[in-house]
């Protein structure tokens, strides 16, 4: 009998078959990704040295008034992307630069499906009467108004972007004493983290998410025992996690006994003796873990501690600068940089680094200033000392910054960058002085 089929059907139908069967492997794999990529934590992308944290400004103008445009904000995501950055901080959203930084991030994504970026969603708290409003002096145990303003929006943006939006950070250095303008008592932070966390709880906010909040050692218990009370203590146990913030550099000023250790630095050449202070450097910043860890656990608590912020200034023209503690250079900010996330990566925790760019609006009108150098970029694009490697491999081909390409900063002279590095001042220097 005939067969109905002739050959070239019999193909036809083959490929066919094959074609839709290709395709259904090929839509179940999207849909995978997908939902991997929904199901991507902060359990997943924090401790994991393949997602590197950093804290992020895309501010670029001494007047903090212009705020980055869209194109600028993807611009820097691409930057910190190709140096497998994949979590970033921010730090406020009564300004826009934060939403909109979510909505550059989404719309990367939506652009190219490989594009991997997360956020710390900081939501700026501080007290009535902060930064001298003129309205009377701060009131530390009670809260600015807009702080409520700031939750709302920060609710709200986690709703939006869930798959982009990972933790809440309550507050920024909210908590520590010698932030005398604007810091609030430990109960105000301890009552939205307990808010966010409620909101979990009824399923108005993501179960996944983290909370937060973003504060000094010392304000987690690792300092003196005037930080030590009840409230702080429900908050330790109120997070999911803590996230610390140590800066060994500031210290090299106002608690300088690391710095000008003398004990093993006799007989030592200049670049001995930088190399082995900055060690030392790691090791005070471990210190102030370890004294947070102590404190926690001595509550009956085990919980991550992540590292909220910690950097290093490459230039400063006052204290920190060549007449006074000689802490700054691009020399020192690399070796704390590699220091840093040699230590985190290896022990599982995230270091949100401070900063991906200098800002230039930071710290006043002084351009010497330190706050405006903490950037392991320039405003204009040049790489640091501390990622001049990456510059070598061509992490950064085909990316810019305020149009320019990466370049490396001293034009990649090392015996020029060499001539601005000073070792720290002896205990008899420091003396003379």
């Amino acid at each position: 009998m005939k067969s109905h089929f002739s050959i070239p059907r019999i193909c036809s139908f083959i490929f066919f078959f094959s074609l839709m069967t290709s395709c259904n492997e090929v839509k179940k794999k999207e849909v995978k990704e997908e939902v991997s990529r929904k199901e991507v934590s902060a359990v997943d992308i924090l401790g994991n040295p393949e997602c590197l944290a950093m804290s992020y400004g895309g501010y670029r103008y001494t007047d903090h008034s212009i705020e980055p445009t869209l194109e600028e904000l993807k611009e820097d995501m691409k930057i910190l992307h190709a140096m497998g950055v994949r979590m970033i901080r921010t730090y406020k959203l009564l300004k826009p630069q934060a939403a909109n930084l979510v909505k550059a991030i989404s719309d990367m994504k939506k652009e190219d499906p490989n594009f991997e970026m997360y956020v710390m969603l900081g939501a700026w708290v501080d007290c009535k009467n902060s930064f001298d409003s003129g309205n009377g002096v701060p009131d530390h145990n009670q809260e600015n108004e807009e702080n409520t303003a700031e939750m709302d929006r920060a609710v709200a943006l986690a709703n939006t972007y869930p798959d982009i939006i990972k933790v809440i950070a309550v507050g920024n250095e909210a908590m520590v004493k010698w932030a005398a303008s604007y810091y609030v008592e430990p109960w105000i932070i301890l009552k939205w983290v307990n808010y966010l966390q409620d909101l979990k709880e009824k399923g108005k906010l993501s179960k996944e998410l983290w909370v937060t909040s973003s504060d000094n050692f010392a304000s987690w218990g690792g300092g003196g025992e005037e930080y030590h009370i009840d409230d702080l203590n429900q908050l330790i146990k109120a997070v999911d996690f803590i996230s610390m913030h140590t800066y060994p550099m500031h210290d090299t000023h106002y608690q300088p006994e690391f710095w000008l250790n003398s004990e093993g630095l006799e007989g030592k050449t200049e670049i001995e003796r930088i190399d082995i202070s900055m060690f030392r450097a790691k090791e005070y910043a471990m210190m102030q873990y370890r004294n947070v860890k102590k404190y926690m656990e001595s509550l009956g608590v085990s919980k991550p501690i992540h590292i909220g912020e910690t950097g290093w200034a490459s230039f400063s023209a006052g204290q920190y600068g060549d007449n006074g503690s000689r802490a700054c250079d691009e020399y020192k900010e690399a070796l704390y940089y590699k220091h840093m996330r040699d230590w985190t990566n290896e022990v599982g925790m995230s270091c949100f680094y401070f900063e991906g760019f200098d800002e230039p609006w930071k710290g006043g009108d002084n351009p010497g200033n330190s706050e405006k150098h903490f950037g392991l970029f320039t405003v204009d694009g040049k790489a640091k000392y501390g990622i001049w490697d990456l510059v070598d491999k061509g992490t950064f081909e085909g990316l810019t910054r305020n149009g320019n390409v990466i370049t490396k900063t001293f034009d990649g002279n090392t015996e020029e960058l060499m001539k601005t590095v000073l070792g720290p001042p002896t205990t008899d220097e420091k003396q003379a002085d």
